[in-house]
């Protein structure tokens, strides 16, 4: 072996490591899979959902608790699909998997006016499929593929285009109360991924309906985050890990935090905005007490 094959095999184990521990330590912080769990893998084919799958059978071996893995992915019809490679990956590895089929290709195309993106109606549609599909089959868990560049690319999306604070939780349960989701890639950078996902040379499916679609927002938020990780290399982590270490006292949140009782003197009667702004005419002021100086 060259030193230059040594070198990449060492730095191939170190990646290895450092995706097996984060995604380990993510799962066990957030009490993502227990004893007895039927996870149930969402895979798009791309390199994320890939190296969420691999890991996760990797940890399944040695886990300290017993829990079944399931593949799952939606055929949505869109052109130049090529509905053998999933299959022949999956049967190669020994994965149990379902492939679901729904034409939301053609539903989209319908409905969302050209030139305007197509994926929050895709997104919503696929979602569709993959809860029936769960609760009908009785999976516990749904895992997905996104990892920390994507929750800190949406919590950016939020703040900046819908003014809140809010990003993609690593466990989450569903508007309709029935599906507990996790990300167990939520503390694992995506250029990791990228790379293992290359050294692994997963047969990588491209989204031809939405993939070249990708919002000019996103892309916006990629490009900004990428020039801050290449001037100050760390920031994105930092952001990240400012979103497992927030403190409601020191935001502005009313829900979230009481100001209005903080220090108040009384428990009741405290003017409302209008009376502040506007002034209230029949309310009667008693002057504000004046303490008297001391005579020289």
């Amino acid at each position: 072996m060259s030193l230059a094959d040594a070198d990449s095999s060492v730095d191939h184990q170190k990646l290895h490591k450092r995706l097996r521990h984060q995604v380990g330590r993510a799962i066990a912080d957030y009490r993502m899979i227990e004893e007895g769990d039927r996870v149930m893998v969402c895979l798009s084919g791309g390199k994320d959902s890939y190296t969420l799958l691999d890991i996760l059978r990797q940890l399944q071996a040695k886990a300290p608790v017993r829990f079944e893995l399931h593949a799952v992915h939606l055929d949505q019809k869109q052109p130049d699909y090529d509905a053998t490679i999933l299959p022949r990956y999956l049967e190669s590895i020994g994965m149990p998997y379902t492939i679901l089929e729904q034409d939301t290709y053609s539903v989209v195309k319908r409905v969302v006016p050209e030139g305007k993106t197509m994926c929050g109606l895709c997104s919503r549609l696929r979602r569709g499929s993959l809860y029936s599909f769960a609760e009908r089959e009785g999976y516990t868990r749904i895992a997905l593929g996104h990892h920390r560049d994507d929750i800190v690319e949406t919590m950016f999306l939020n703040l900046f285009y819908h003014a809140k604070l809010s990003a993609m939780p690593p466990k989450l349960r569903s508007d309709d109360g029935k599906h507990i989701l996790i990300r167990p890639l939520a503390y694992c950078a995506e250029d990791d991924i990228a790379a293992w996902a290359h050294a692994r040379q997963y047969p990588i499916m491209p989204c031809n309906l939405c993939g070249s679609q990708e919002t000019l927002q996103r892309k916006a938020i990629k490009a900004m985050l990428g020039e801050w990780e290449r001037k100050t290399p760390g920031r994105v982590d930092n952001v990240f890990r400012a979103l497992t270490d927030v403190r409601p006292s020191q935001l502005a949140d009313r829900a979230l935090f009481d100001f209005a009782a903080l220090g108040a003197h009384a428990a009741a009667g405290a003017p409302t905005p209008a009376e502040w702004l506007a002034g209230d005419a029949g309310r009667e002021r008693k002057p504000f007490p004046i303490p008297l100086l001391a005579a020289d």
